[in-house]
């Protein structure tokens, strides 16, 4: 096959770069290793900024996110037993939406069908070839069995290839050894999370600072809730049994939080470790990464999906410049673009886990400080605007 780009991995970001091409006449693939149902299990983030709701607009996929997704104009911190609000639309003007990644999934997946734009699931062996060259090259095989056995290989001529495969997928593990920079903070904690078809706690996000450990609670619909708690790297969900988890969270937020609290059964329940990563540069010769395969951010701060959005909006940015006129002037310039974005979200996703979560190794000095930061936080309109700027997403370039 010769197409003019290939992207590796069909989750959002991948089914994004692909409509955006497609929409700028390009001939493009998506090559995925995992199966479509598969790819629309994952539960992931629901905060979605504007400037990604555009993105969705112009990739012909934003129409049911307009729709349905709910419209919110502040969150709530809870510390100390009381709630403080911060308000997007009073401090800066703008809002976000609530939208859940799946959801976002099967509306990317819905345009790709309708524009006739080929994907290739259940991908073996994907491979990439010639990234140093002007004529890369993706193998896989096509009709393999589940243990990777059997199956035709193929080939795809390209002219570049987009990472879009996540933090463990190939793209990034295919650049050379020596020429990536990589820097990573792992957490001592993770989030131990639940769905359930309950309505929210709030009509807001609730996010709470307690002495036993952070607690978020969020949602999806109006019917349905996503809650968090911290909980230790060794924790096991076995060990959390529904009625157990709805405990904690009613111990950690505020006693009218706690007193809505609609306890049922969970439809989903998993932990997820925090980590921020970043490797550096986000280009090797032909091959641009993208998403998690090129960055890692605590959810605390709402910017994983918004951030691998940003990277499609650089990139496409780039390849438009260069399909149009011939010049390679954007897809030179990528990289730095997108990481000036990228670090900045870091920071803030950084900031939000360091001042909401509780440390193992925290002293009495590191609790004070963490406190002091908040009542900070709720007297100070300068630091409210600096929060509120932040979460609903700095301006694409």
């Amino acid at each position: 096959m010769r197409r003019q780009v290939a992207i590796i991995g069909a989750g959002p970001s991948g089914l994004l770069r692909g409509q955006r091409l497609a929409r700028d006449g390009s001939a493009n693939i998506l090559v995925e290793r995992r199966s479509a149902d598969y790819v629309l299990s994952r539960i992931r983030a629901g905060i979605i900024e504007e400037g990604t709701a555009q993105l969705l607009d112009a990739a012909g996929a934003g129409e049911r996110l307009r729709r349905e997704g709910l419209v919110h104009e502040g969150i709530e911190l809870a510390f100390g037993g009381s709630r403080h609000r911060v308000d997007f639309r009073a401090l800066v003007g703008r809002s976000v939406r609530v939208y859940g990644q799946t959801e976002i999934t099967r509306d990317l997946m819905a345009a790709r069908a309708a524009s006739g734009g080929e994907t290739q699931y259940e991908a073996r062996d994907v491979s990439l070839h010639d990234l140093a060259t002007e004529r890369p090259r993706v193998t896989y095989r096509h009709g393999a069995a589940p243990d990777g056995s059997g199956g035709a290989l193929r080939s795809i001529e390209c002219d570049f290839i987009a990472g879009c495969d996540g933090f463990h997928g190939v793209s990034r593990t295919s650049i050379p050894a020596g020429l990536l920079d990589c820097v990573e903070r792992t957490y001592p904690f993770g989030w131990l999370g639940i769905m359930v078809d309950r309505p929210p706690v709030s009509p807001e996000l609730i996010y709470a600072r307690h002495e036993r450990g952070f607690a978020l609670c969020s949602m999806r619909s109006l019917s349905r809730s996503r809650l968090y708690i911290q909980c230790g790297l060794e924790e096991r969900v076995e060990d959390w049994p529904d009625e157990r988890f709805y405990d904690e969270l009613a111990r950690r937020i505020d006693g009218e939080a706690a007193a809505r609290l609609e306890r049922g059964v969970s439809i989903e329940k998993s932990i997820a470790p925090l980590r921020s990563f970043v490797a550096e540069p986000i280009r090797y010769g032909s091959l641009f990464l993208a998403g998690d395969a090129a960055h890692i951010v605590p959810p605390t701060g709402a910017k994983g999906l918004n951030l691998a959005a940003s990277d499609v909006h650089y990139l496409s940015q780039g390849l438009a410049e260069y399909y149009r006129s011939g010049s390679t002037q954007g897809l030179e310039r990528y990289s730095d673009r997108a990481l000036a974005r990228v670090w900045k979200a870091v920071r803030f996703s950084w900031w939000m886990t360091s001042v909401l979560h509780r440390f193992p190794e925290a002293g009495g000095f590191d609790q004070r400080i963490q406190s002091a930061e908040l009542d900070y936080l709720a007297s100070s309109q300068a630091a409210l605007t600096a929060l509120a700027e932040n979460y609903v997403g700095l301006p694409l370039e």
